[in-house]
């Protein structure tokens, strides 16, 4: 019966409010999102990964994030999006640009210059038009932390056409980064799409530090994007430095500021592994986090979403990010959680 009623929530929305369907920051207090461990893979959506993680943490999320890897082409990915919508959470989608896991490196699929050309239209009208039958809100970001060096998208692989790609003299990668970005939103417009809230993702550090890197570089404008967000994790892997949430925080949050001056900020991604020498680090740092976020000294950040998952690493390591990793992690989560600051509800 719960579950009926958040489904039915979202409906009603959609009936008394059909022209209004973004996601609108709250005028006070912070949404509570999550990427509730969708498998190694980032896609694994079930309705009971969902319900497992509102029990374990005590609160809803507002969304539920996952990628959509164009792994078999581009396609909206409709089960998934049902699977959230019928937990009672917002479908949050990663369009992820990429053919495979291969990392570190470009790839000749996917390239930013061959959206810009329309050799992806005729996919991405339909899956647009999907956004659109899909009826009920739905948040998309294009190619996260594209201003890392990691993911093939990146302005570092994208630059110069190709030729010289990570040269910080002639890469033009955040140009056509930017094109990209808003031919698809175009696409979505010209599909009469208006149940879809489109996020800008960067990465809290860009690599290389370059002047040409940095992340206002990339930005399609206050006319294309609705949110702006960011990534900030602690240690990801064994032996990974720990950083003050803090100090990072400081410095990333005068750069978002920045890039517009009255988008809404989310911190997308968060999360820590634990350290084997002391496990008190772990629950230190979320504390860190969300103690941040209470106190007011960042007002612009309007959600939160913990990336709570755990998987194997090349060498074998295990990376466990996940709040139940100690029971003092999750006691620290819950607690703080449970602070009305953090809502559950979306307003559109």
């Amino acid at each position: 019966m719960k579950r009926f009623v958040l489904t039915l929530f979202f409906y009603v929305t959609i009936v008394f409010n059909v022209f209004a369907q973004k996601l609108l920051p709250p005028s006070e207090g912070v949404y509570h999102g999550a990427f509730p461990d969708m498998g190694s893979t980032e896609d694994v959506v079930t309705i009971s990964k969902i319900l497992e993680f509102t029990d374990l943490t005590g609160k809803k999320p507002v969304w539920a994030y996952f990628s959509d890897n164009w792994f078999d082409g581009i396609h909206f990915p409709w089960d998934e999006t049902e699977a959230i919508r019928e937990a009672g959470s917002i479908p949050f989608i990663r369009m992820m640009p990429r053919k495979n896991w291969t990392s570190d490196q470009p790839s000749p699929y996917y390239k930013m210059q061959d959206i810009i050309e329309g050799k992806y239209d005729l996919a991405l009208h339909q899956y647009a038009r999907d956004v659109k039958g899909f009826g009920t809100p739905v948040l998309i970001e294009f190619a996260p932390e594209m201003n890392g060096n990691w993911f093939p998208w990146s302005g570092y692989f994208q630059g110069e056409r190709e030729t010289k790609f990570g040269d910080p003299n002639l890469s033009d990668g955040p140009e056509r980064y930017i094109e990209a970005y808003r031919h698809i939103v175009e696409i979505f417009r010209e599909e009469k799409v208006s149940n879809a809230t489109w996020f800008f993702h960067v990465n809290y550090s860009s690599v290389p530090e370059e002047d040409w890197n940095r992340m206002t570089r990339y930005y399609p404008g206050d006319d294309y994007v609705d949110w702006i967000g960011v990534s900030i994790y602690g240690p990801q892997r064994p032996g990974d430095e720990w950083l003050n949430f803090n100090v990072i925080m400081d410095e990333v949050y005068s750069e978002l500021t920045e890039i517009s001056v009255n988008k809404p900020l989310a911190i997308l991604e968060f999360g820590s592994i634990d350290n084997e020498n002391d496990p008190g680090l772990k629950p230190m740092w979320i504390k860190s986090v969300l103690n941040s976020i209470t106190s007011g000294l960042y007002p612009r950040i309007k959600a939160i979403s913990y990336w709570h998952s755990s998987w194997e690493n090349d060498d074998g390591s295990i990376s466990n990010m996940r709040l139940d990793s100690s029971p003092e992690s999750l006691e620290v989560y819950r607690g703080l959680i449970s602070n009305e600051l953090f809502i559950t509800e979306p307003l559109f």
